[in-house]
């Protein structure tokens, strides 16, 4: 004899298993895209010091140069956002057989994935571009 519970638990393990293994996948993936979007983002932005410098010999001000930097690297974090959400979409609503109690296209999820890879190329734009601006104008000019 068993109770009504444990039942219940015995029939919906296989589900709750596969929910379990998606979601640590999900994060899993989570992580490795933001390692290798601030790589990506880090070494162009490391790439275009010397222009950054160049800028600077021409009278840029460090500020309006970041600012510049870091809008480019919000377009680009946007334009990949616009691109991969929906695709993202399709294939969530391919998977909801394999998810338990749980929907496939849950907005905190999508919301909070999309903060987070913002947030990296941010950061991911911000750090060098802040190295770059403090390179010395005359060595940038000597490079060219």
């Amino acid at each position: 004899m068993t109770t009504m519970k444990e039942l219940i638990r015995s029939n919906l393990s296989g589900r709750q298993f596969r929910t379990e293994l998606m979601g640590t996948f999900s994060l899993t993936g989570l992580i490795l895209a933001t390692a290798g979007l601030y790589g990506v983002v880090a070494y162009a932005v490391n790439r275009r010091r010397f222009e950054i410098g160049i800028r600077m010999a021409l009278g840029a001000q460090r500020s309006d140069v970041l600012k510049m930097i870091l809008r480019q690297g919000l377009v680009l974090a946007l334009c990949g956002l616009g691109i991969g959400l929906p695709i993202a979409l399709a294939v969530a609503q391919g998977l909801r057989s394999l998810l338990y109690e749980v929907s496939p296209t849950h907005p905190t999820i999508f919301v909070g994935a999309s903060l987070v890879l913002v947030g990296v190329v941010l950061a991911a734009t911000y750090i060098p571009a802040r190295r770059a601006t403090k390179v010395d104008p005359i060595a940038a000019l000597r490079y060219e």
